[in-house]
């Protein structure tokens, strides 16, 4: 009698390189369409907060829109009405804001 065991040590192994090629795939599809656009998009806003200046009209993740008056390393002061000032941190600083429509440009794209 021939057991189950001895029946599976026969079976030859399938896979090799040919295994992780799907894997791969799928890691190259996620990278075009996920990772490399999100991080393409992080360094433009990046770029976009160590340029400001005080003056540019901004708009927070909130939704606050101001005139930057103050600027440090980590904190931006935004004037949001005649003499009302808050500090808010840099990044959530989300874009600037368009003169036109009074809504923002995404600092990412």
């Amino acid at each position: 009698m021939v057991s189950v065991a001895h029946a599976a040590e026969a079976a030859p192994a399938a896979g090799g390189f040919g295994a992780f090629i799907p894997l791969i795939l799928i890691f190259v599809i996620f990278y075009f369409l996920l990772i490399r656009p999100q991080q393409k998009k992080a360094k433009e806003h990046q770029q976009f907060l160590s340029a400001l200046k005080i003056g540019d009209e901004v708009i927070t993740s909130g939704g606050i829109q101001g005139t930057v008056t103050g600027l440090s390393d980590n904190v931006v002061t935004v004037e949001i009405a005649d003499k009302v000032r808050v500090k808010v941190a840099r990044p959530y600083i989300m874009g600037a804001v368009s003169q036109d429509l009074g809504m923002a440009k995404p600092a990412g794209g």
